[in-house]
C-alpha cells in the first residue's frame, strides 16, 4: 500500500492535443490506423493494472481509421475527429458490441443499434476503441460497484478513480484514448474527473441526445465528454451537441462553436461563489486548491463576489429520492424474459422474475431500487417523491435567481481527494455524501465543467467545478480555460 511519504505506482500519460493530432494526421506524419495501433498498444499494457476497458471495438477502430487515412491520401475534407482514438462509457450502446452496463444482467446483450452519440463522434472521424468500465448501472461515486471489477485510479493505483464513469476519466488520464464519453447523473463525469485530473462536462439537460444511454434516472441523466484540456472537451461537445428526434428531450436551441467560445477569455466575467460549499466536511487541502483557482480568476479579470444557495442542504436527500424513484421505474424492464441474464433456477414466470433480477443486479443497484420503490409506493409518494420534487424545484429556481447576479458560479467538484479502494463500501451514507456540490446542478438542469486546479501535497487532482445557467456551457468552458491557464 502507498503512503504519504512514498510515491504510488501511477500510469497518467498526458496525450496531444486534438489540434496536435489532427496536424500530424494532415501533414502525413502519423496515419490513423498507426495511431489507432499505438492506443490499442497502450490499452495491451496498462489495462491489465487499471481495469479501464471491458471490451474492445478493434475491427470497427480500423476500419475507421482506414477510411480516414484513405481521405487523407485523397485530399477529402477531414471530420472535426478525425483519427481521433476514443472511448464509449458502457451504458452507451453501440451496434454489435456489448453493452453491459457494468452489470451481470446484461451479460450477453449486442445492442442492434448506436447511440445518437456515437454516431455523431463517428460521423465526425472519431475511432472508436471500445467500451469502459463503470459503476453498475451508472450507480456510484467510485467505481467500485460494476460487476467486472473496479477501475484503479492512473495517479494512485491503491485509490479509486471516482464514479460512476471512472473507467471514462481513467482512459484520459492513463492516455488509452485521447478523449472519452460518459454520462452523468448526479455527478458521474464531474467527480471522476476531478479524482483522475482530467476536465469532464455536464451540458445542460437535453444539450446532447440521450437515445441509445441505458437509463437510470430519465429527468437526470446526460451523456457529456471527457479530454485532457478544456478546448478539446469544448471540441467533443460540439460535435456530440444538437437536438435528436430520437429523443424528445433533446434541445432544439442552436449550437456554438464551443471551441470558439472557450478561446474568448474570462475578463469581465461575474463569479459567484457560495458559501454552502465551503462549510463543514471540506478537505482543507481541497479549500486550499480552490481559493487558490479562485484568485487565478480575479487575477484574469473576473469580478467575484458571494452568492447563497441556501436551500443546497437539502440537496444530498433529494437527489436520492428523485433518482432511486426513477430507477426504479427504469430497471424494472430488466426481467430475464427478452435479452440480458436469466436465472437457470426458474421453473415458474415468478421465479425466473427474482431468481433473475437477484442474481443479476449487485448490491448498491438493488438497494436503490429499494429506496426507489419505497418512495413511489401507496402512502408514501406524497411525502417523500412529491416533495423531493417540489425541493427540486426550489433548488432549480435559487440558481436561476443567482444566474441573475453572475455569469457563473464556482465550487470544489468533490468534498475529498480521491479516497483508498475499499474506504468507503461499508458506508453508503458516506459514499453518497461524495456527491454532496455536484447533485444540485443535476436536479437543476444547468451545465458545467470540472476542471484541474492543484493538488493535494500527496500529488492527488482537486478539480473545481465551473457552473453557468441553462445552454451557457461557452461561458464555463471560458472560465474553466482561465482556470486552467494558471495551472500552467
Amino acid at each position: 500500500m502507498p503512503s504519504e511519504t512514498k510515491a504510488a505506482e501511477t500510469f497518467v500519460e498526458k496525450p496531444k492535443t486534438l489540434a496536435e493530432l489532427r496536424g500530424d494526421l494532415a501533414a502525413g506524419r502519423v496515419k490513423a490506423t498507426d495511431l489507432a495501433a499505438r492506443y490499442y498498444e497502450r490499452i495491451e499494457e496498462v489495462n491489465p493494472r487499471l481495469n479501464v476497458y471491458l471490451s474492445l471495438t478493434k475491427e470497427r477502430a480500423l476500419e475507421q481509421a482506414a477510411r480516414v487515412d484513405a481521405a487523407t491520401a485523397k485530399g477529402d475534407p477531414l471530420g472535426v475527429l478525425a483519427g481521433i482514438p476514443v472511448g464509449i462509457k458502457d451504458v452507451l450502446v453501440m451496434k454489435g458490441a456489448p453493452a453491459t452496463a457494468g452489470s451481470k444482467i446484461l451479460e450477453g446483450y449486442r445492442p442492434p443499434y448506436d447511440a445518437t452519440a456515437v454516431s455523431k463522434l463517428e460521423a465526425a472521424g472519431a475511432v472508436l476503441l471500445g467500451k469502459l468500465n463503470c459503476d453498475e448501472f451508472a450507480m456510484g461515486s467510485s467505481n467500485e460497484n460494476s460487476a467486472y471489477g473496479p477501475v484503479r485510479n492512473p495517479v494512485d493505483t491503491e485509490r479509486v478513480p471516482g464514479g460512476s464513469s471512472g473507467g471514462s476519466a481513467a482512459a484520459v488520464a492513463a492516455n488509452m484514448a485521447v478523449a472519452t464519453l460518459g454520462s452523468d447523473t448526479g455527478g458521474s463525469i464531474r467527480q471522476p474527473a476531478s479524482f483522475c485530473g482530467v476536465v469532464g462536462v455536464l451540458p445542460t439537460y437535453g444539450r446532447v441526445s440521450r437515445y441509445g444511454l441505458i437509463a437510470f434516472a430519465s429527468s437526470l441523466d446526460r451523456v457529456g465528454p471527457f479530454a485532457a484540456n478544456v478546448r478539446d472537451a469544448a471540441t467533443m461537445l460540439g460535435v456530440i451537441a444538437g437536438q435528436d428526434p430520437k429523443d424528445a428531450t433533446s434541445s432544439p436551441a442552436p449550437v456554438p462553436d464551443y471551441a470558439v467560445e472557450s478561446d474568448k477569455g474570462a475578463e469581465g466575467l461575474r463569479i459567484g461563489v457560495p458559501a454552502e460549499y465551503f462549510a463543514e466536511g471540506l478537505d482543507p487541502e481541497v479549500r486550499a486548491a480552490i481559493e487558490k483557482g479562485i484568485d487565478s480568476l480575479k487575477a484574469a479579470g473576473c469580478a467575484v463576489k458571494r452568492v447563497g444557495l441556501p436551500h443546497t442542504r437539502y440537496a444530498i436527500p433529494t437527489y436520492y429520492l428523485v433518482a432511486t424513484a426513477e430507477a426504479s421505474a427504469n430497471l424494472a424492464r430488466f426481467d430475464g424474459v427478452r435479452y440480458g441474464y436469466r436465472s437457470p433456477a426458474s421453473d415458474t414466470l415468478s421465479a425466473m422474475y427474482s431468481h433473475s433480477r437477484d442474481e443479476g443486479f449487485g448490491a448498491e443497484v438493488k438497494r436503490r431500487i429499494l429506496l426507489g420503490t419505497y418512495a413511489l409506493s401507496a402512502g408514501y409518494y406524497d411525502a417523500y417523491y412529491l416533495k423531493a420534487q417540489q425541493v427540486r424545484r426550489l433548488l432549480a429556481e435559487e440558481y436561476l435567481r443567482a444566474f441573475a447576479e453572475v455569469d457563473a458560479i464556482v465550487t470544489p467538484t468533490a468534498p475529498m481527494a480521491a479516497f483508498r479502494l475499499g474506504e468507503k463500501t461499508g458506508d453508503p451514507l458516506a459514499m453518497y455524501l461524495a456527491d454532496i456540490y455536484t447533485v444540485t446542478a443535476s436536479l437543476a438542469g444547468i451545465c458545467g465543467v470540472t476542471v484541474p486546479c492543484g493538488a493535494t501535497q500527496a500529488g492527488l487532482p482537486v478539480g473545481m467545478q465551473v457552473l453557468a445557467a441553462h445552454l451557457n456551457e461557452g461561458t464555463a468552458f471560458r472560465v474553466a480555460r482561465a482556470v486552467e491557464a494558471a495551472q500552467s
